[in-house]
């Protein structure tokens, strides 16, 4: 099977990384040519620990590596794609402007998802007229290398073909699925994985606890993988603030985003990709201390 996947970010390099391991031949592009660069040596540095840890072989991590093609348009990624899994920053005009390209390139029976994790599909879908009946919701989580579940979201427009191709898609993938049903913003994950992270922003902000002992609190006492406010750095907090914004638009106030939270983006205080958020970061991208 061939896939392309727009944009090359932690998203969608990671989800090209998962692609092409599961045997298909992958076409990535991003606009920014400094991403495709980090994004092959994000790949290679994701591939090298599986080989470390035992969990791949040398052999078959190089072969992953050749399977993934970059690519420098949306024309060149879709030309003959089975699949496009779009992730494209959080924002309905620049998926409207990308969808736009792909129609105009890809094979008229290609599957289209797109990797939101709580844009409306139907909106994202009136950049495609009738192949809308083809655009389906395939939200992914981070890190995809290491997350097992890939939620399948329908549009008002997604045919039953098309959610079946995605659930097949993603189990081929080796993932497990849910279908949501109903084009609600933020799906089955997001609304109660904003809350939680939410809540934790305020409890920080009102010095309940560090942030690093609010993060290891739901680690060892709820089973969180990675801390809440840990994640909302490795993802970006102005992805975070994005998301709160159309959710709270939505959903009302509940989703309202802090202001300790909207400071911290407009100081640039992005996360991991810009070395402070809530923590500091290291060059090679590791936590480096607690900012207080």
């Amino acid at each position: 099977m061939k896939v392309a996947v727009i944009g090359a970010g932690t998203m969608g390099s990671g989800i090209a990384q998962v692609c092409a391991t599961a045997g298909h031949d992958v076409r990535l592009h991003d606009a920014d040519a400094g991403q495709m660069e980090r994004a092959a040596a994000s790949m290679r540095s994701s591939l090298d620990r599986f080989v470390a840890k035992d969990r791949m072989s040398a052999a078959d991590a190089d072969a992953v590596v050749t399977r993934i093609t970059p690519v420098g348009s949306v024309g060149d990624a879709v030309a003959d794609a089975d699949v496009v899994v779009e992730t494209v920053v959080e924002k309905l005009d620049v998926k409207h402007a990308v969808f736009r390209q792909v129609l105009e390139a890809a094979p008229d029976d290609a599957l289209l998802g797109t990797n939101t994790s709580q844009l409306s599909i139907t909106s994202i879908g009136t950049a495609l007229g009738d192949a809308a009946s083809r655009l389906v919701g395939t939200h992914f989580f981070n890190p995809p290398v290491l997350m097992r579940l890939v939620e399948v979201v329908c549009g008002l427009q997604t045919a039953d073909e098309t959610v079946e191709r995605a659930v097949a898609f993603g189990h081929g993938l080796g993932k497990e699925t849910v279908v949501c049903r109903k084009d609600s913003p933020g799906f089955l994950t997001s609304r109660i994985s904003a809350i939680v992270r939410l809540e934790c922003l305020r409890m920080l902000e009102e010095g309940v606890a560090s942030p690093a002992d609010i993060d290891k609190a739901l680690r060892l006492g709820l089973n969180y993988p990675m801390g809440p406010l840990e994640l909302g750095d490795f993802n970006g907090l102005d992805t975070y603030l994005y998301a709160l914004e159309s959710l709270s638009d939505a959903h009302g106030d509940r989703f309202r985003p802090t202001i300790g939270l909207r400071n911290l983006v407009a100081a640039g205080r992005l996360g991991r990709k810009t070395g402070w958020g809530i923590y500091r970061y290291g060059d090679d991208g590791s936590k480096a201390e607690v900012d207080p």
